[in-house]
């Protein structure tokens, strides 16, 4: 059957992404996540089926006053996970895109990770 809606174009070319994607301990997926307002970044593991890291605009950590899920945010939100993935002894990701086009935020977010010391 044929996607109608945007959310199912989405999830049809996450479905598609995954099948190539695959995050190790060496070398964990950076999967992102976007609502309306917030933006959601993690490390995972998918051979031992683990979160090595996780970042938000919910986080405590993260400033109140600091954007929350627009392009500044993303940026703030990719060298947060970029630091603390470098806290962890983790260089290198296989990014995770989550089914949304490579542009705008994630974009903001890819650019952020790297600034954050992560490799792609």
């Amino acid at each position: 059957m044929r996607p109608t809606t945007r959310k199912e174009y989405i999830a049809r070319r996450h479905q598609r992404l995954r099948q190539r994607v695959r995050g190790t301990a060496a070398r964990p997926r950076l999967a992102v996540s976007f609502t309306g307002k917030h933006i959601y970044a993690q490390l995972v593991d998918d051979v031992a089926g683990k979160t090595l890291a996780f970042a938000s605009t919910l986080d405590k950590s993260f400033a109140e006053k600091a954007p929350k899920g627009n392009k500044e945010g993303a940026v703030a939100i990719g060298k947060l996970i970029g630091q603390r993935a470098v806290e962890k002894g983790i260089k290198t990701v296989v990014f995770d895109r989550g089914g949304f086009k490579y542009s705008g935020r994630v974009k903001a977010l890819a650019d952020g990770a790297r600034e954050g010391g992560l490799e792609f």
